[in-house]
């Protein structure tokens, strides 16, 4: 049986494969889950995506299950075995921006209700559905990617850059970036937020 058409980038590895097959691209309305991918994004600049969903499990064990508010209160000894877990990537900008990001990520839910509907406001709260033929017509930033940026940035957030949030927009379900020719396109469409 042949392999269906997917997206260039999800490659042959396996966890690459399972990620775009059943998870990249779907809405997330779940605030944790907002958290997952910020933390996760963060830790991926400058590094593949493939590495950081190796490590999922280890940044998932390091970081508290992603609770924003277990993470907001680590201090310098949880920077230190933040810092010596060989299972995550150890660089300490990254680890001392994801503490800080989570308090702010708590103030955003204080003020908005829950961080979902901030960060969907980017969108319109609506998915915004791209009909890309080809991975090079796919951009690394938007409009919507870098007023995201520069909000985030304003509040204090760190690691939290035009690319990076177009990334996280796209993992998110914010955007839906599956090429046409993907088989996940229908079903990330019917997915999509509306």
């Amino acid at each position: 049986m042949a392999e269906p058409a997917r997206c260039g980038w999800s490659g042959t590895e396996p966890g690459m494969i399972e990620y775009h097959d059943t998870e990249w691209g779907i809405p997330v309305g779940d605030d944790v889950r907002h958290f997952e991918f910020l933390v996760l994004d963060a830790f991926q600049a400058g590094l593949s995506w493939a590495i950081i969903l190796r490590k999922r499990e280890a940044f998932r064990a390091a970081f508290a299950g992603f609770d924003p508010a277990r993470v907001a209160r680590f201090g310098p000894r949880d920077v230190e075995r933040l810092r010596a877990d060989a299972g995550i990537v150890r660089n300490r900008q990254k680890i001392d921006a994801t503490i800080r990001n989570a308090a702010r990520f708590l103030e955003v839910q204080s003020e908005f209700g829950s961080f979902d509907a901030f960060i969907w406001s980017f969108v319109g709260g609506s998915t915004i559905q791209n009909r890309w033929r080809a991975m090079d017509e796919v951009p690394a930033e938007t409009a919507e990617s870098e007023a995201m940026s520069k909000a985030l940035r304003a509040r204090g957030f760190g690691f939290v850059g035009p690319t990076i949030c177009y990334a996280y927009m796209q993992a998110a379900g914010m955007v839906n970036d599956h090429l046409t020719s993907c088989f996940r396109y229908p079903e990330v469409t019917a997915a999509a937020r509306r």
